[in-house]
């Protein structure tokens, strides 16, 4: 068995199985705290934990689904070639969004780790917590943060994003779907952008435009304010 779980195919089998899990509890709950990531996240979680199995065998699996991250990633550039128009007509307020959002994404976690007096490689490492994996990961190395919380703070980030966006949409009275999009992307990146898709085209389309633009951005904003740490 141990066998087994050293191959590849395992850590595949695990992780698709669980989201279908996932995808099933949602279906029949409608609940959205039963958000299928999440409940796959908790799934593989526990079925490491239980049957003790080394997160290194898992991850020989998973890094095979890691590679379809970036092309995934890369195809939310169809919906945004479908929206060009939109894009051309209001590039400024799209700018001006994604430069703000990047902004209280990156002095909220500055303010918050000061406030609790969190250590600072803790600090290095979240800053960058509302831009996709890759990118995160690259501003948190460069400037002497640990990857693993990096990682964790961007998992955690999209989770809550694709769990409460639609809420928070609705309770804010958000009816502008560029808004609505680009809110979405610029805090919780590809997580939530699956949802904003879910949402609408236009939703999907500026939600995934954010992705890009903030995380261009978030990297400028990195040069100053790692420099007030």
């Amino acid at each position: 068995m141990p066998e087994l779980y050293n191959e590849p195919v395992f850590g595949i089998a695990l992780s698709l199985a669980a989201f279908w899990i996932g995808g099933e509890i949602q279906k029949r709950t409608r609940l959205i705290i039963c958000n299928p990531l999440l409940i796959a996240i908790a799934l593989v979680i526990a079925v490491l934990l239980v049957f003790r199995i080394p997160y290194d065998y898992y991850y020989a699996g998973g890094a095979v689904i890691d590679v379809f991250l970036v092309p995934a990633t890369v195809c939310i550039a169809l919906s945004i070639h479908t929206k060009i128009d939109i894009l051309k007509k209001n590039w400024l307020p799209i700018l001006a969004g994604c430069i703000a959002g990047s902004l209280a994404s990156m002095l909220c976690v500055y303010g918050l780790c000061r406030l609790f007096n969190l250590d600072e490689e803790i600090l290095r490492s979240m800053l960058p917590k509302s831009v996709t994996t890759p990118i995160a990961l690259g501003i948190s190395e460069g400037n002497s943060g640990i990857a693993s919380i990096t990682v964790l703070s961007v998992l955690f980030s999209g989770i809550t994003g694709n769990v409460l966006a639609p809420a928070l949409i609705k309770c804010l009275r958000i009816k502008d779907p560029i808004a609505a999009g680009l809110s979405i992307g610029a805090c919780s990146h590809a997580i939530g952008t699956s949802k904003a898709l879910e949402i609408g085209e236009t939703e999907g389309a500026m939600s995934g435009l954010a992705i890009g633009v903030c995380g261009i951005i978030t990297v400028i904003l990195s040069l100053f304010i790692y420099k007030m740490i």
